[in-house]
């Protein structure tokens, strides 16, 4: 029977107890370690919080070790775990996700069919969305998990294959992108990553009205996908192209007119302040729509989408120049 580690990177959220609970209860062949990486950037000398998840686990606490990255983000805490194992294959999972009740079997059940120029054995993302209303913006983002490809919530690699290859690439400092990038450089390398039965559940975290703005910061690791991988990278990662060149026109007009408007050129800042308007009103309705349109979601929909354009092209340009010279990733050897 094949052997397997679960690697399961944390910032000590409140859903890490369930996530520990979910894979402690799952039915079948045991992990022979869990490694918990806190990537808190300063760790509580005393964590409570990480002493309480731990008691979940009851028997599978003997198996568990813990170590800290000092908040480096999430490729470099899994490369942290990665180091820390000797199983030929290792189970990722994200702290905010709970397995199915069969999971540890069909992991086993996955990893044991996998050929041998298999790498990697993607997990079945189920998101619950409320039945008695549409979804919000961001319940739809999170939705959008479960046709994503090689997204780490749940991803079995080989060992062999991650060291191969380097392991995650740790320019990435946010839980975006990193998996597409280990993915496309395993499939150079002549790998193949296939999905398995395994189920596992994400439910949809709170998130702050400005969730979305910040989360424009990715477009700085799209940046660094297109220097790595070329510009078809969206094709070969089969990803969404997003929005970034509507972002990029609605922030240049809305410059321009204040530009212009600045240097007394009144007409043509009229003209470009309209464009501005008819292209973030475009926006704002895309989101709207689709959405509950409550007054709370409206609201958030309309104050956002007058800020992520300018947002997204920032990080976008600021991301271009970040990694105009980056080279080829190379992980410090384990």
């Amino acid at each position: 029977m094949t052997s397997y580690a679960v690697v399961v990177p944390t910032l000590l959220r409140d859903t890490l107890a369930d996530c520990l609970a979910a894979l402690a209860a799952a039915r079948g062949p045991r992990p022979d370690e869990i490694v918990l990486v806190d990537d808190r950037p300063d760790p509580d000398p005393a964590p409570d919080a990480l002493a309480h998840a731990l008691t979940v686990l009851g028997d599978l606490r003997e198996r568990t070790t813990t170590v800290a990255t000092g908040g480096r983000g999430p490729a470099a805490a899994r490369n942290t775990g990665l180091r820390a194992v000797t199983t030929p294959w290792v189970a990722f999972l994200d702290d905010d996700v709970q397995v199915g009740p069969h999971w540890c079997a069909q992991l086993v059940q996955d990893v044991e069919e996998a050929t041998p120029d298999t790498a990697g054995v993607q997990g079945v993302i189920t998101v619950p969305l409320p039945g008695e209303r549409r979804p919000t913006d961001w319940e739809r983002g999170t939705a959008g998990l479960t046709r994503a490809r090689w997204i780490t919530a749940d991803m079995a690699y080989r060992t062999e294959a991650l060291v191969e290859v380097g392991g995650f690439d740790e320019r990435f400092p946010r839980a975006f992108r990193e998996d597409a990038d280990l993915a496309l450089r395993l499939l150079d390398a002549g790998w193949r990553i296939r999905k398995g039965r395994r189920t596992t559940l994400h439910p949809v975290r709170s998130a702050s009205r400005w969730a979305s703005v910040g989360q424009q910061r990715g477009n700085a690791d799209d940046a660094l996908m297109r220097h790595l991988h070329g510009p078809d990278w969206w094709d070969k990662a089969v990803a969404p192209r997003g929005r970034i060149r509507r972002h990029a026109a609605i922030t240049a007009a809305g410059a321009a007119a204040c530009a212009l408007a600045a240097t007394g050129h009144r007409r043509a800042a009229t003209v470009c302040a309209l464009g501005w308007a008819a292209g973030t009103a475009e926006f704002a309705r895309a989101r709207i729509v689709p959405g509950p349109r409550t007054r709370d979601e409206v609201t958030t929909m309309l104050a956002t989408s007058v800020v992520i354009p300018p947002a997204a092209t920032w990080h976008r340009l600021a991301g271009a120049w970040r990694h105009r010279n980056a080279p080829a990733w190379q992980e410090v050897a384990r």
